[in-house]
């Protein structure tokens, strides 16, 4: 088991900065690929980004890409998830999730993620 805990959410102004944090516990963390995701009210679950385990590559959604940074640090079983030049288009709840590194299948897809935290809530205002 690997239970995950979000935290750092909050409101921001477009163009705007926050850092949210995934701590984990249970298994070792560092075998596992770790993913950020996001629901807006109305809306799918969709991908925002992704490490890998075993070398630590990033993979990011095309609406993210170049404002957000996905990082772990596997001493202190936590992976963030740095979001900079916020817009109102990222407000929803995000989520981190955990899959086994062995897992074969592409990071973006919630198939294979069998952790998920709680969620935490992250508002930007136009």
């Amino acid at each position: 088991q690997v239970q995950l805990v979000e935290s750092g959410g909050g409101s921001v102004q477009a163009g705007g900065s926050l850092r949210v944090s995934c701590a984990a516990s249970g298994r070792t963390f560092s075998n596992y690929d770790m993913g950020w995701f996001r629901q807006a009210p109305g809306k799918e679950r969709e991908f925002v980004a992704a490490i890998r385990w075993r070398d630590e590559s990033a993979y990011y959604a095309d609406s993210v890409k170049g404002r957000f940074t996905i990082s772990r640090d596997n001493a202190k079983n936590t992976v963030y998830l740095q979001m900079n030049s916020l817009k109102p288009e990222d407000t929803a709840v995000y989520f981190c999730a955990a899959r086994p590194g062995t897992y074969i299948g592409v990071l973006s897809a919630t198939a294979g993620y069998g952790y998920w935290g709680q969620g935490t809530q992250v508002t930007v205002s136009s």
